[in-house]
């Protein structure tokens, strides 16, 4: 063998009857050497998307080595379809004076045709793989929207089988009894504000309830868990809370009966890891474990990942630890003084001029008292005597309601480009709506006083704020803020629910 050789290469990457295989396409490629010194390099089962191949790059090591005079392929798209990669290996080729032959598009780089071909043809190979990709997703988002399983994990507390939907043979979920004893459990516990993530894998492990499918409880696996709307059966208010996150629903409201779990997806719109705006959510085929107000409260959790840490108890304001400076970010520590005012708040950091962000403490909880009690008063209603809300829904009525709204808002997008005609219509049609949705309301009010009677009593929640403990004036804090933030006489309060 010659100081310089022909280098042939080849790529498959899945072995199908409409593709050619490795061995003929080096058959090809050996026509061209004439007779000359050749050595072969071949990918099996890789794309050729990029350049990551080992066959590749040993190739590319012996081009820089000086090993090579010319590159031969059976086709161009065997060893490149990205535009910038072909242009990147081609600059490398002209470095080491290599020649590139495509043995069936009859083109090569050493005339001024060949490289204009040469161009024209990788353009047209990009296209091919994108359109290609475009295809495979539009599948994939397809069968998705039907409910179909889309392989990975079985998550926690279930186990696949077979099935058939709409004449399409897939799989499902079925619960695993002694796991999916264990996720309610987790559940039921994380609803509970008190009880961290940290407490339950610390009763977990005191109970000696083994994570069946091996490993150690943590709370990343839990985190996972809680997370996930596989378990829920999602009712209406499932389908208001994902509506409310940006997640864009593919059932409709009158789906959502309660019983059957979801998968949630990316979605093409996915705006980050960590958000729920832009996903896509679609009603799964299998039953779901925990009940919808159970899941709603653990997943409301959820949204706020970080733990509130608690350092000791605050006896100064029950505002303490929530209180943050807006120019710094430090939090505000309440000070006594021996003026008329007795306390304040006041920032903590070393580095924050000025006195801007100090507050009188009897004021802002004056005014955080009002604020509370608003929102306070949002809950109040039909409470039977041991303190359970009153299960008093009317499913029909509630999705009648969502059913409303949405037609209401697809009307108003209308609302731009209609004439004269169809604007009158319009009005019509919502203002229609409106009464309804005023008469519904109406009956459901009537319900929680028939419920009222009948079960249990009407809870005024921002009547009892005054009468409530210190501790739980802290309690009712932590779960509906993450923080208040005050400069310059602003406050600007970070609500949690």
């Amino acid at each position: 063998m010659g100081l310089a050789y022909d280098a042939l290469y080849a790529r498959q990457s899945i072995e199908k009857k409409d593709s050619i295989s490795v061995e003929s396409q080096l058959e090809y490629c050996r026509y061209e050497t004439h007779g000359g010194d050749y050595i072969e390099y071949a990918d099996r089962g890789f794309s050729g998307k990029d350049m990551k191949r080992p066959g590749f790059e040993r190739m590319m090591a012996d081009i820089a080595e000086g090993k090579v005079r010319r590159v031969i392929v059976y086709k161009l798209d065997r060893i490149s379809r990205s535009i910038l990669d072909f242009a990147n290996m081609m600059e490398v080729f002209r470095k080491y004076d290599v020649a590139f032959i495509s043995s069936t598009e009859k083109f090569d780089t050493s005339t001024p045709i060949g490289r204009a071909m040469l161009n024209i043809c990788i353009v047209f190979a990009q296209l091919e793989r994108e359109t290609i990709q475009k295809r495979v997703s539009d599948a994939y988002h397809a069968r998705c929207r039907h409910g179909f399983y889309m392989g990975g994990r079985v998550p926690y507390g279930f186990r696949l089988k077979k099935t058939v939907i709409g004449q399409v043979r897939t799989s499902m979920y079925e619960e695993v009894e002694e796991e999916g004893r264990q996720v309610r459990l987790i559940y039921s516990m994380y609803a509970d504000l008190s009880c961290s993530l940290g407490d339950i894998v610390r009763y977990l492990d005191d109970s000696r309830m083994e994570h069946l499918r091996g490993g150690n409880w943590n709370t990343a696996r839990l985190g996972e868990m809680l997370r996930n709307p596989v378990y829920v059966r999602a009712d209406v208010a499932v389908y208001r809370f994902f509506k409310s996150q940006g997640v864009k629903i593919w059932d409709p409201v009158s789906d959502f009966t309660g019983r059957y779990g979801c998968y949630l997806y990316k979605g093409v719109g996915a705006v980050g890891r960590n958000s729920l705006e832009g996903r896509e959510l679609v009603l799964a085929p299998h039953e779901g474990l925990i009940p919808p107000e159970i899941w709603l409260a653990c997943r409301r959790r959820c949204l706020d990942s970080r733990q509130p840490v608690r350092t000791g108890k605050a006896k100064n304001s029950w505002l303490a630890g929530k209180v943050r400076c807006g120019n710094c970010g430090y939090a505000l520590a309440v000070r006594r003084s021996g003026t008329k005012w007795g306390r304040y708040f006041v920032c903590s950091g070393t580095d924050c001029g000025g006195t801007g962000c100090t507050v009188y403490a009897d004021v802002l909880e004056e005014y955080m008292e009002g604020v509370v009690k608003e929102e306070l008063a949002s809950f109040s209603g039909v409470y039977p005597v041991d303190g359970r809300a009153v299960q008093r829904r009317d499913d029909e009525k509630e999705m009648r309601l969502v059913q409303i709204g949405e037609e209401i808002d697809a009307l108003l997008v209308r609302v731009a480009e209609a004439d004269e005609v169809l604007l009158r219509y319009i009005n019509e049609r919502i203002a229609g709506l409106e009464a309804e949705k005023c008469r519904v309301q109406e009956e459901m009010e009537a319900e929680d006083v028939a419920a009222a009677e009948r079960e249990g009593r009407y809870m005024d929640f921002a009547g009892m704020w005054e009468r409530v403990s210190f501790e739980d004036r802290r309690a009712v804090v932590e779960v509906l803020f993450k923080g208040i933030c005050i400069a310059d006489g602003r406050i600007e309060i970070m609500w949690r629910i």
